[in-house]
């Protein structure tokens, strides 16, 4: 059976993804090479550097600029992380300067939050209530 190794995220600047993504989520790269203008470019959880790969992909086809756009339009998030308590990661990454969209929500089993991830995405905080 098929698992998932690597899961992407499209990002309108890689540099800037990869700076958010490890300064301020707390991600670690892991894969870094150069396809020449674009990067395969990758991190992991910092407990997890053999688990699931997040491709910082560039959104460069017109396609995933429009779907972007729709998303945040509709306060749709992109993609979602576990934390163990996003209330929690929430006020610890207000204070790293990362902005939020949705304070924490209580939805039957889980809490939630979401996040402006400054690439043109919302990324959703999730963890059990």
């Amino acid at each position: 059976m098929p698992t998932i190794n690597v899961a992407s995220v499209l990002v309108d600047d890689q540099a800037r993804a990869l700076a958010f993504y490890t300064d301020k989520l707390g991600f670690v790269a892991k894969t870094d090479v150069s396809l020449g203008e674009y990067r395969w470019l990758t991190v992991v959880g910092a407990n997890e550097p053999d688990g699931v790969e997040l491709l910082l992909e560039p959104d460069v086809h017109a396609a995933a600029k429009a779907f972007k756009r729709a998303l945040v339009a509709d306060g749709i998030p992109y993609t979602s992380f576990a934390v163990e308590d996003v209330t929690a990661a929430h006020a610890d990454l207000e204070a790293r300067g990362v902005t939020f969209t949705q304070a924490p929500t209580a939805m039957g089993p889980v809490v939630t939050a979401v996040l402006d991830d400054t690439c043109g995405n919302l990324i959703q905080l999730t963890s059990p209530a």
